[in-house]
């Protein structure tokens, strides 16, 4: 009897199986009725898949820290501090591995109108997540001056966490921690990460980069930062940047198993 092909695909060739199949129909904001159902389902199959993978399944190998003083890890011999490893590309999402230097971080960006979910092979990343505000400024006097207004806006800061090997996916949304940033933390990482549907800048999915404005910046009173410190989900000027001078991400080989979809 031929064994059947879920016995034999690798937990690689599955997750992408099942990320088409959860991504190929997407699921709009505020959907509910039997396509959101079938699609919290798939979703829910995917994030479950992701939990079990690891970086042996992917044939990763921890990378070990340069440990020479004094000098930024990720700068040395001019190396990127961020690579990644393409696995596999769809209409419907993308999947690969990022691979962060110790030091290192991807800086804060978003994500217009995808989906997305990414599971750490080896080492330790804090994610911080935002969402965009549409809320009106509390208190006027924090908002930026007017001639700064076209590049700034208002977000909530939904969750600061750090996660390994042994924590479940971060999970983002159109709606929902869609802005985020990535530190490697106490030495080198890696995650594997899928985002539905890839970025595409000429379909409006292009990647933009922020920086949270400091209290100064924002023009913020000490009566708004009081109300501030009382929110569970504080609010928050980003500012758009373009991509920081420190920051670029090289690419590299995936020596994992192959997926074929």
């Amino acid at each position: 009897m031929k064994p059947r092909e879920s016995s034999m695909a690798s937990i690689a060739q599955r997750i992408a199986r099942q990320a088409l199949l959860t991504f190929r129909t997407p699921l709009p904001v505020g959907e509910a009725g039997k396509a959101g159902k079938a699609f919290l389902e798939n979703h829910g199959k995917l994030k479950s898949l992701m939990t079990e993978v690891r970086a042996a399944d992917l044939k990763l190998a921890p990378r070990i820290a340069d440990s020479s003083p004094g000098v930024p890890p990720h700068l040395y011999h001019g190396a990127p501090p961020v690579t990644y490893m393409h696995i596999c590309e769809t209409d419907e999402f993308s999947m690969g591995v990022f691979l962060l230097k110790n030091g290192a971080s991807i800086p804060l960006h978003d994500h217009p109108g995808m989906h997305g979910m990414l599971k750490v092979m080896y080492g330790k990343v804090r994610i911080s997540c935002f969402d965009r505000s549409d809320r009106p400024a509390a208190d006027p006097q924090a908002a930026p001056a007017p001639g700064q207004r076209g590049a700034l806006r208002r977000a909530v800061l939904r969750s600061t966490g750090e996660y390994t090997e042994e924590s479940g996916p971060c999970v983002l949304a159109p709606d929902r921690d869609n802005l985020h940033q990535i530190d490697a933390v106490d030495g080198p990482t890696a995650f594997l990460d899928i985002l539905a549907p890839p970025y595409d800048p000429d379909d409006g999915r292009d990647c933009h980069y922020y920086k949270v404005l400091t209290e100064t910046e924002g023009q913020q009173t000490e009566e708004a930062q009081k109300e501030k410190e009382k929110e569970k989900e504080p609010e928050v000027w980003l500012m758009e940047i373009s991509q920081p001078p420190d920051f670029w991400c090289g690419g590299e080989p995936y020596p994992g198993p192959e997926v074929s979809l």
